[in-house]
């Protein structure tokens, strides 16, 4: 397929459509003007429109069925940032899927040039509000020592509630992941589950990101925004480190959860009803905030109505052999060959305290497939990595367990980088060069999603 416009100087002998093709994920090609120029299988699958209905109709039409731009009717949209910088562009967006229910999206543009020099948007779809996606890339909650069934009991009763749910426990617990379950079994299953990280919601971005704004409410607010709390209606709201919420914030928070009822910022209309479960998960010991003023008491009653413990991996070293087995999975599809712990190097992982639990665990064994020739990782590997790691981390096995006790300081709620910070920002920073800076490929092979990786990558400052 040839896109319109000059005649190339050069003849490139790559059909467009393949090339699109090429793409996992729902890809569309759009021009300046609006227009569909190609569309790949993925998103014909997912969203329902074949290439026939899409090519040469406005990409608003074909996603909307609007007859006007999205940012026009309020959404946000990359196609004119895009058009006017040359440069990368993401946000939340709303599509509808092939049954033809709202679905929430994540869009991120690409500038492509043709032969001629024009510009043209390449446009990536993720859908985020979609089981499998709830499952953060597939992964599931892995085990079976009497902690981790507890736990999933827990989850189970939970799901059936409508109360709001506090997930507790450790960074690398799987907090994120044991969200989604809830949400999976639970009645709102079929509707949206979003996620907010609260240790990026600025001062004066915070009812924005969760309310909306009015076109016109402060400046630069050119139209208008849908917040997260109307993106999730019916669904599910995880607020990720609620611990790390200004008391500010905290109080408009407490204000929509005590009423049901909020406002888009700078708006005249009416008040709207929040119709969403909100389920809250922290790494910091929020009553012990409370008695120290950094977290409101009536806030923490309000969103602790149902509250659980994630067990450390240490309480769980028994689950290690189900865990590894589960973790080694996508990163042998990454390096494109097959992993295998031999049952020695699994004992040898049973002998870890785990400070950073089972994310610390997937870094662990990524290192040992990178130094494993045969594709057997054995207990002399596994050794000798471990002694370099312990090293490397500060820590030596079960004695680490003492260490991880949080302090809270009066006047600071900003965490100390700790070793095993700088030891995960190395980790990164070695992926994006072994993967050219893909970060779809890093996120796959830590086993994260990439809204964690994105996350991971402004704490580090590896943007």
């Amino acid at each position: 397929m040839q896109l319109p416009g000059k005649k190339a100087a050069i003849s490139v002998p790559v059909d467009l459509q393949s090339l699109v093709d090429t793409h996992e994920r729902p890809f569309v090609v759009i021009d300046s003007n609006y227009r569909v120029m190609a569309i790949n299988s993925a998103y014909e699958r997912a969203f329902g429109v074949s290439r026939e209905q899409a090519i040469g109709q406005p990409c608003y039409k074909v996603s909307h069925n609007n007859d006007a731009p999205c940012h026009e009717s309020g959404e946000d949209c990359p196609h004119v940032n895009l058009f006017e910088i040359g440069k990368p562009e993401s946000c939340l967006h709303i599509h509808y899927d092939a049954n033809h229910r709202m679905c929430q999206v994540r869009v991120t543009a690409y500038p492509l040039y043709g032969s001629n020099g024009e510009l043209y948007m390449g446009e990536m779809v993720q859908q985020i509000s979609g089981p499998e996606d709830r499952r953060v890339n597939g992964r599931r909650m892995v085990g079976k020592t009497e902690p981790f069934m507890a736990c999933v009991e827990q989850l189970k009763m939970m799901a059936a509630a409508e109360a709001p749910v506090l997930l507790q426990g450790e960074s690398g617990t799987g907090k994120e992941l044991a969200a989604s379950f809830i949400h999976d079994h639970s009645p709102r299953s079929e509707q949206p589950f979003l996620t907010v990280d609260c240790t990026v919601l600025t001062e004066t971005l915070f009812e924005s990101e969760l309310f909306g704004h009015a076109r016109g409410a402060f400046t630069g607010s050119v139209g208008e925004r849908v917040g997260l709390f109307e993106q999730a209606n019916g669904g599910t709201l995880l607020l990720d480190e609620v611990g790390e919420l200004p008391l500010s914030q905290q109080a408009k928070l407490l204000r929509v959860l005590e009423s049901g009822q909020y406002r888009r910022v700078g708006s005249r209309s009416g008040q709207r009803k929040a119709d969403v479960r909100i389920v809250c998960a922290t790494n910091r010991h929020l009553w012990d905030l409370v008695k120290v003023g950094l977290f409101r008491e009536d806030l923490y009653y309000r969103i602790a109505c149902l509250a659980v413990r994630l067990p450390p991996l240490r309480e769980r070293l028994d689950d290690i052999p189900m865990l590894a087995t589960s973790l080694l999975e996508p990163i042998s599809e990454s390096m494109q060959q097959s992993f295998k712990l031999m049952p020695e190097a699994i004992e040898r992982l049973k002998m870890y305290d785990y400070p950073g639990n089972v994310r610390e665990l997937r870094n662990i064994l990524f290192i040992a497939a990178t130094h494993c020739k045969q594709g057997e990782i054995d207990a002399a590997t596994m050794d000798a990595l471990l002694q370099q790691h312990q090293k490397s981390m500060g820590r030596h096995g079960r004695a680490a367990q003492e260490e991880q006790q949080p302090a809270i300081e009066n006047n600071a709620s900003a965490k100390d980088e700790s070793s095993l910070h700088a030891a995960e920002a190395q980790y990164i920073t070695d992926l994006l060069r072994q993967y050219s800076n893909n970060r779809r490929e890093v996120a796959a092979a830590m086993n994260v999603s990439e809204r964690t990786l994105y996350r991971k990558l402004k704490r580090y400052h590896l943007n």
